[in-house]
């Protein structure tokens, strides 16, 4: 059964005065990059795995 794909939610935002939301925050700016390395990991490991079930043998259980 094909899963449906999750749908991540990007919104753009204005220049905020506000030091806690603030683009320059190192907490916000930590927050993404963590962010965007598991995305990047999760679909390096996706294609590693589809690759490996396209080169393995085939064979009946």
């Amino acid at each position: 059964m094909a899963g449906k794909r999750d749908r991540i939610r990007i919104e753009i935002r204005g220049t905020s005065d506000e030091p806690e939301t603030s683009a320059g925050s190192p907490a916000i700016a930590h927050a993404a990059i963590v962010c965007l390395a598991r995305l990047i990991g999760c679909q390096i490991a996706r294609e590693q795995f589809e690759r490996r079930l396209a080169v393995a043998p085939r064979t009946k259980a």
